[in-house]
């Protein structure tokens, strides 16, 4: 029985990837209980695993034997329209690359996830202008990209993974294309997520200042955790 507060397990899990007639192992038994709330950090050079396991945990690949569990589901082996629903419902993403559509609106990127759950129109623009405004981007809601900052894109990606509700963000590299200060308000907007919303993040990244801000830090390396631990996080400085 999965307990109710927590949000993922993973159990066993493995993942092989088939070369030919050469199999490389990517995961090799990964055990894992992720709780709601939490904000989570996997690190690892290239190569760990970690972006495997962020792929499993997004219903984006399967693993080849082991159990993935979110919010209660076995989800591991699921049909891809199950996924897809999933990925749609339950599920936030937040990339390196901020994949937005180019010649459309702030609040029309937002709107996007929300044209696959049938919610009118009305419903959807006002989610979509809550959730930029949860991220700081009340006054731009019809810029476009090319006319937003490096920062202010990723917070349109950020809002973009907010507006379903989801009970999971999964943030791979997210402040890979952004300058340190930039970076760190990034950061800083996902702790604030966490701490007032109660969201659960799992964040990928390979820099140690970005993990400081996450409450637990989980390292992998050659498919296999090597080391999980709570941290105190990086103090956010205070918002205005």
């Amino acid at each position: 029985m999965v307990q109710v507060n927590e949000l993922i397990r993973v159990r066993d899990l493995h993942k092989i990837y088939r070369m030919g007639d050469v199999e490389v192992p990517a995961l090799c038994g990964i055990n894992l209980d992720i709780q709601r709330g939490e904000f989570v950090a996997i690190m690892g050079a290239s190569g760990s695993g970690k972006s495997t396991f962020m792929n499993i945990l997004g219903c984006l690949d399967r693993p080849t034997t082991g159990a993935y569990y979110l919010d209660g589901q076995e989800v591991g082996s699921l049909s891809q329209d199950a996924w897809a629903n999933i990925r749609n419902r339950k599920i936030g993403f937040v990339f390196q690359g901020f994949n937005l559509l180019p010649r459309t609106s702030a609040l029309e990127n937002v709107e996007l996830p929300m044209m696959y759950n049938g919610l009118h129109s009305g419903g959807r623009h006002q989610r979509a202008l809550e959730a930029l405004s949860s991220v700081g981007l009340g006054e731009r809601v019809h810029h476009t990209p090319n006319q937003l900052s490096g920062g202010q894109q990723q917070r349109v990606a950020i809002a973009r993974a907010l507006v379903n509700h989801p009970a999971l963000v999964l943030a791979d590299e997210p402040t890979g294309n952004l300058d340190t200060k930039t970076s760190a308000e990034i950061m800083e907007l996902f702790q604030d997520l966490n701490l007032k919303e109660g969201l659960t993040i799992v964040l990928v990244t390979h820099e140690a200042d970005v993990a400081a801000y996450a409450q637990r830090q989980i390292h992998f390396r050659d498919g296999l955790v090597i080391s999980d631990q709570a941290v105190r996080p990086r103090v956010q400085r205070l918002q205005g």
